[in-house]
């Protein structure tokens, strides 16, 4: 294949190279997956049944587990999955097997400001369009059986309203009592759709519900988006389901999803969705594709199950971890390698020459907007400055025990002179350091990023949870602000303190997994404030508690569960060859 990045789009790259791409079923077999244990969905698409692969490779070596985070990026992103993918691919060049686990892309950034999310350039997940668009309809699911909870709810609300116990237990059921003002869930969308944040349902006469106040989230913060990504297998994912809590009653007692008989119907529209997907870089290595939670309001994380079947059939895993190591990362050093039992043998930092210069100091870096001319010319100055985020996040990695490798994701404007400064910095920090050209050059450009994570690899490490299970919630939000994020203390408004309480002396909240909400746009709380901040108080507005996830959600700053579609949108570039029926214009 001729493939140019500098003169092709990514949905070009990808275009032809599906045309090459090998069949789905090659690439099961050349993981080692068996023809029972493939659900083909297509010539390039598969569902994996890993509950049966998993049986029969119960014992087999596991491979190295490799997770790919980064610094606090611009809002362009810098490349995580690009890397992620270069870095597969650059491994399959010395010889290894290696699998890739990554996340499937939400359809409101893929329609907003971040486009696709399947990497760029030479690096890439194919075929790009269905990865981009439902794929194979896992989101589609989350958001149905969400929604089904919510209509079971407010419907019980109703009929509770307009029927007497009687009438309610000819049909049996026994009255719930759910208080409207305690109504916990929204409803779900996956679409950056700011005008659903807040809205009002009910309105009109009795058969047309319970009159409220209520709204919409994005389907990938879902809990059970949440519990997708971290449930082992059906069973298990039923099992959580059952403890959902939707609403609570007047009198305080929780409302769950078993109580309102509807979490085996909501199971059902996740049957499918539990069986990892299958595809291939654009070099013919596997990628496993499934869950896709965003990392700033949500747990950040492809799932457990894709994991657990690829460490046991190939010899290097690469997962990536959403945002910075702030966030995703933390959440994959706490929650999910609890959850999996894997622990990493290596951390991949991907840094930008750009974002570095952002956080020294330079002007605002703005979607939609040209970049200003301090970005493409040599400013060391602003790079040594901006390394003290890079530093932040080399020190977050390293307290984890695990080996961290800085990869600089070079583009064709860094200079000599800028590139030593983040190497020294970089080494400063007792990392590993890499270049990697792998979007203009695919596995070859990410050779040297690929021998440096081996040796990693090769490193001892004592990786150790951040805090000790049963730690009061009080005292887990403060060691994560303090040591992760760097913060001076923790600030909760009174809604949150009475909130906080309440769990410190649950002893069931003592066992579950504290998932912080907070912007991926800076260490603090604040997108506004870059490098690496000093000096402030992380506040606490609200705390929200997953109990089928296993998980309390404290919320700080003013990050939403909606985001926002902004005003140069990427579906102005997004449309179809109607003689081909080819999606054109992801990016």
């Amino acid at each position: 294949m001729n493939l140019d990045p500098t003169r092709m789009k990514d949905w070009q790259i990808a275009e032809a190279a599906e045309a090459e791409a090998k069949p789905i079923e090659r690439i099961a077999d050349e993981a080692g997956l068996r023809p029972e244990e493939l659900i083909p969905m297509g010539r390039l698409v598969a569902k994996v049944d890993a509950r049966r692969a998993l049986a029969r490779l119960d014992g087999a070596p596991k491979a190295r587990y490799v997770d790919v985070t980064a610094i606090t990026p611009t809002p362009l992103g810098e490349g995580k999955t690009t890397t992620t993918l270069g870095l597969v691919q650059g491994l399959a060049r010395l010889g290894r097997r290696p699998i890739g686990t990554i996340r499937q892309p939400s359809g409101g950034p893929t329609f907003n400001i971040k486009g696709s999310a399947a990497g760029g350039g030479l690096a890439q997940c194919v075929p790009m369009a269905p990865f981009s668009m439902g794929l194979t309809g896992d989101i589609d699911a989350i958001t149905n059986a969400h929604n089904l909870a919510m209509v079971a709810l407010t419907a019980r609300m109703q009929h509770e309203r307009n029927y007497d116990d009687a009438r309610l237990a000819r049909v049996g059921l026994r009255r719930l009592d759910i208080d409207p003002a305690r109504v916990h869930w929204r409803w779900a969308i996956d679409f950056c759709a700011q005008a659903l944040r807040q809205v009002e349902i009910g309105r009109g006469g009795p058969l047309d519900g319970v009159p409220m106040p209520s709204g919409f989230q994005i389907s990938v913060s879902s809990e059970l988006m949440a519990i997708l990504a971290i449930a082992r297998d059906l069973a298990d994912l039923r099992r959580r389901i059952d403890r959902i809590v939707l609403a609570e009653d007047r009198g305080g007692k929780a409302i769950t999803a078993a109580d309102l008989e509807v979490a085996g119907a909501m199971t059902a529209w996740l049957a499918q969705a539990i069986h990892p997907n299958l595809l291939q870089t654009i070099e013919g290595q596997p990628v496993f594709v499934h869950a896709g939670p965003f990392a700033n309001i949500a747990i950040g994380q492809s799932s457990v199950v894709a994991d657990l079947l690829a460490v046991r059939l190939g010899d290097v895993v690469v997962t990536e971890s959403g945002f910075g190591a702030d966030i995703g990362y933390e959440k994959f050093w706490n929650l999910k390698c609890p959850a999996s039992g894997l622990r990493p043998d290596a951390v991949v930092i991907v840094a930008t020459v750009r974002a570095l210069k952002m956080h020294g100091g330079g002007p605002a870096v703005k979607p939609g907007r040209p970049l200003d001319e301090a970005y493409v010319k040599e400013r060391v100055d602003l790079v040594e400055a901006g390394c003290e985020n890079l530093a932040a996040h080399i020190e977050i990695v390293r307290r984890s025990g695990a080996r961290p490798v800085v990869c600089l994701n070079r583009f064709a404007t860094d200079t000599a002179a800028e590139v030593a400064a983040v190497q020294a910095a970089a080494e400063r920090g007792g990392a590993f350091f890499a270049v990697s050209r792998h979007w203009a050059e695919g596995g070859e450009g990410a050779r040297e990023l690929a021998e440096a994570v081996l040796a990693a690899c090769e490193e001892p490490a004592e990786f150790q949870p951040l805090y000790a299970p049963g730690l009061s919630l009080s005292d887990r939000v403060e060691r994560i602000a303090r040591d992760v994020y760097g913060a001076s203390g923790v600030a909760y408004t009174e809604a949150a303190m009475e909130k906080l309480l309440r769990f410190d002396a649950d002893p069931d909240a003592a066992s579950m997994g504290t998932c912080m909400v907070k912007t991926h746009l800076s260490l603090s709380h604040d997108p506004d404030r870059k490098g690496r901040p000093r000096g402030w108080t992380l506040p606490v507005r609200d705390l929200l508690v997953y109990r089928g996830a296993g998980l309390v959600v404290p919320v700080a700053g003013d990050i939403k569960l909606m985001p926002g579609t902004g005003s140069n949108p990427a579906f102005r570039r997004i449309d179809v060859d109607v003689e081909t029926g080819r999606i054109q214009g992801l990016s």
